[in-house]
């Protein structure tokens, strides 16, 4: 087989019978579509599932969502830091345990996160519209099942 003249759509053929390969290519699509989405929003796609993860658990503790997140601790301090620079996220001392942080979205943090969500929703809505609702819940469906959830 000749080279690919450039600009020329190489053969990946063997690749997309790969599962794997097949989640790849659709997570860069719609991750890529929800970071532009973000960016509107001050976010990254990081940020804003540390944000809604918060809003939807007042009190969390920070070791709980770096565990939520499959994020190191200190990773996670950094990703709480800019959500509490940006007025997001409140962080407070757990009396019972001087050494843990109780974090709470702040009002604003509830307005963005909900903001963000609605446009993520419709950037979703638009980017599986080829597939039937039903497909969609049943892609979800099988997703949770690779995931063990």
């Amino acid at each position: 087989m000749p080279a690919a003249q450039a600009g020329e759509r190489l053969p990946d053929h063997r690749l997309r019978r790969l599962t794997g390969y097949a989640l790849r290519l659709a997570y860069h699509r719609l991750k890529n579509e929800a970071s532009r989405v973000l960016e509107g929003f001050g976010l990254r796609t990081r940020t804003f599932s540390a944000l809604a993860i918060i809003c939807d658990t007042p009190g969390l503790r920070q070791t709980q969502l770096a565990e939520v997140l499959h994020m190191e601790r200190s990773n996670t301090v950094t990703l709480v830091d800019a959500l509490e620079r940006g007025g997001l996220v409140q962080r407070r001392q757990v009396p019972e345990d001087r050494r843990s942080y109780a974090l709470r979205a702040t009002a604003e943090g509830r307005r963005v996160c909900a903001a963000a969500t609605a446009a993520l929703e419709a950037q979703e809505d638009a980017a599986l519209a080829g597939l039937s609702p039903e497909e969609r819940r049943l892609l979800l469906g099988l997703l949770a099942k690779v995931d063990g959830g």
